[in-house]
Parts: C-alpha cells; sequence; structure tokens
C-alpha cells in the first residue's frame, strides 16, 4: 500500500469515529456528496447530518466540501460543520491549517469543530490551530477524538 493510501485509509477512520459518535447520538445520515440546502431542507429527520457536503466556493474560487454537516445540535441553530484532519507521520496536513482556517473564518456557513488525530503533526501547528478559535468566529473548537467525544457527550 502506497503512503497516500495508508493516509487516506487512516483519515477515514477517524471519519468512522467522528460519523460513529453521532449515530450514538441518534443522528442520521441524509446524504453523501449532497449540497447545504440538501441537509438544511430535509427536515423530516430533526437529528441529521451529511457527508462531503458542498458549502459554495473558497478563497480560491473552487468547490469547497466539508467532511460532515449536522443539523439537529442545541448549540448551533444555523448547522455545525465538523472537519477531520489526520497525520500519522510527518507530511503536509499542518501546512494546510491556514487555508483551511481562512476558509472557514470566510466563507463555511456555520460554526465549525475540527477534530484532529494521529501523531505526525508539529506541536507548533497544533498550538497554531487552536489559537485560531479566539480569531475566527467560525472556529469553535479544535478536538482530539477523546475531547470530541466529551463535547458531543454534553451537546449532541
Amino acid at each position: 500500500m502506497t503512503q497516500g493510501a495508508r493516509a487516506n485509509k487512516s483519515g477515514n477512520i477517524l471519519e468512522g469515529n467522528v460519523e460513529a459518535i453521532l449515530n450514538g447520538h441518534n443522528y442520521f445520515q441524509v446524504g453523501n456528496h449532497v449540497s447545504r440546502e440538501f441537509i438544511l431542507s430535509a427536515n423530516l429527520l430533526p437529528k441529521r447530518y451529511a457527508k462531503q457536503v458542498y458549502i459554495g466556493a473558497g478563497i480560491y474560487q473552487t468547490s469547497l466540501k466539508v467532511d460532515f454537516f449536522v443539523v439537529g445540535v442545541s448549540t448551533s441553530a444555523s448547522g455545525l460543520i465538523i472537519e477531520c484532519k489526520w497525520q500519522e507521520s510527518g507530511g503536509s496536513v499542518d501546512e494546510k491549517f491556514p487555508y483551511l482556517n481562512l476558509n472557514i473564518k470566510e466563507f463555511y456557513p456555520a460554526p465549525t469543530i475540527v477534530v484532529i488525530g494521529g501523531e505526525g503533526m508539529r506541536e507548533g501547528a497544533i498550538n497554531w490551530r487552536k489559537s485560531q478559535v479566539a480569531s475566527n468566529r467560525n472556529l469553535l473548537a479544535v478536538y482530539s477524538l477523546d475531547r470530541f467525544i466529551a463535547w458531543a457527550n454534553k451537546y449532541c
């Protein structure tokens, strides 16, 4: 298996854990690769989510898709976006944090939580990512998987 394939698989495992947490709190998946408008209008299920949701154009005027768009969270009437970032060994995920931060700040239509995992991110990058919560109105938090579980147990 190539390094890229391993990285993709590991990222999918983190997303699978987030999805299991949502399911455990009685959220139902209503789609994959759908638009934000679709998830917001699928109101037969009060607690719902979709994966790989198109939210519009980003800073490069290219399509933006978010890992999860969740509706029904008590703390956010406009929905909640969850982004998952995994880095097992040294690589480029932490170098992509400024791009993600600017898109969240300028173009994300709902509050966002970033769930990070793996041991390959530079400590400085994690600290920088967490420090952005104070200056980014759309960035609610940056959590490890265990802290995200604690948050979900309280608010989902």
